[in-house]
C-alpha cells in the first residue's frame, strides 16, 4: 500500500475485509471518528432535530440522502454498510444481531446519521501528555448511562450516555481546557467526581464498553458520548434502526485537527 492513501481509507478497507473487527480507538491517529445511527426516512427529521437539541451527546457531522449509503463529505469512497467493525441491528427496540456488514437488512428508505466521537479529542489530550486509560489498557472505553434526560424531539427521547475517563485532579482541569476546543466531538465534560450524583451506581460495571482502573488520587471526569442513541432506541422503539456496536466507529478522512474551534 503506497503512503499516499489516506489512514482512514486504510482502515475502512481493513473494516470492509473483516481485518479490522475491534474497537477502534487510536486507530489512524489523526482522523475524526464517528458514531453511527440509521433510522426510516419517517423518522429522520425528528431525528435530526434530536440532535439539534442535544448537540453534546449528538453534534452531528453528516447525513446521507434515503437509501444512499455514500457519505462523500467524510471520506473516499465510504459504503456506510460495510466499513464500520461491527453494527448492532435494533427491531422494536430490541439488539437482534450485531452483524460485521449490513448490506443484508440494507433498504432504500435508510437515512445515515454520523456523529462526532471522543476518540477524536483523545488525540488532543495524548498531545498534552494527559492519560488515556482505556487506550493503556488496550481496551473499549467505559460508557454509561445516566440520570440525565436529553431533550425530547418528536418521539425521541432518553437518557445521556456518558464516557469515562480516570485523572488526577490537575489533569481534569487540564482535559477540560484541551478537549473544550472540539465542540463537533462532544467538547467539555458533562460531570467529574461521584458517579452516584448522575445516576451511575457502579462505576466498575459500564453500559457499554469495558471497565477500567481508577487510580489512587484519580477521580472519574465523564463526556456526553454518542452512545446515547442507541440509550435513545430502548426507550423510543423504533420498528428499525441500525447503529455501530459501541466502540466500532466509522474512521473518516477528516482530520481531527480541523475540530478545534480555537
Amino acid at each position: 500500500m503506497t503512503q499516499d492513501v489516506d489512514p482512514g481509507y486504510l482502515a475502512r478497507l481493513e473494516a470492509r475485509s473483516g481485518k479490522l473487527a475491534g474497537p477502534t480507538a487510536n486507530v489512524a491517529p489523526g482522523r475524526v471518528q464517528a458514531n453511527l445511527a440509521i433510522l426510516p426516512r419517517a423518522l429522520a427529521a425528528d431525528f435530526l432535530h434530536f440532535c439539534q437539541l442535544n448537540p453534546k451527546p449528538c453534534p452531528l457531522l453528516s447525513m446521507s440522502e434515503p437509501g444512499n449509503p455514500a457519505l462523500p463529505a467524510l471520506g473516499r469512497d465510504i459504503d456506510i454498510r460495510t466499513d464500520i467493525p461491527r453494527y448492532r441491528v435494533w427491531r422494536n427496540g430490541e439488539l437482534v444481531s450485531e452483524p460485521t456488514d449490513v448490506r443484508d437488512v440494507w433498504r432504500d428508505d435508510l437515512v445515515s446519521f454520523l456523529i462526532g466521537c471522543s476518540f477524536s479529542f483523545e488525540e488532543a489530550m495524548l498531545d498534552n501528555g494527559l492519560p488515556v486509560r482505556h487506550i493503556e489498557q488496550g481496551c473499549n472505553v467505559p460508557m454509561y448511562r445516566t440520570n440525565i434526560a436529553t431533550q425530547q424531539a418528536g418521539v425521541f427521547g432518553g437518557p445521556l450516555v456518558v464516557s469515562m475517563r480516570p485523572l488526577k485532579a490537575a489533569d481534569a482541569i487540564r482535559a477540560i481546557q484541551v478537549t473544550s476546543r472540539f465542540p463537533s466531538v462532544h467538547g467539555a465534560p458533562v460531570h467529574l467526581g461521584d458517579p452516584g450524583l448522575i445516576g451511575i451506581a457502579d462505576i466498575a460495571k459500564p453500559d457499554y464498553g469495558d471497565a477500567v482502573q481508577i487510580r489512587d488520587g484519580e477521580i472519574p471526569v465523564f463526556w456526553a458520548c454518542g452512545v446515547t442513541p442507541q440509550s435513545v432506541v430502548t426507550a423510543v422503539k423504533p420498528e428499525f434502526c441500525i447503529t455501530h456496536a459501541p466502540g466500532h466507529m466509522l474512521v473518516t478522512d477528516l482530520l481531527n485537527s480541523r475540530m478545534a474551534v480555537f
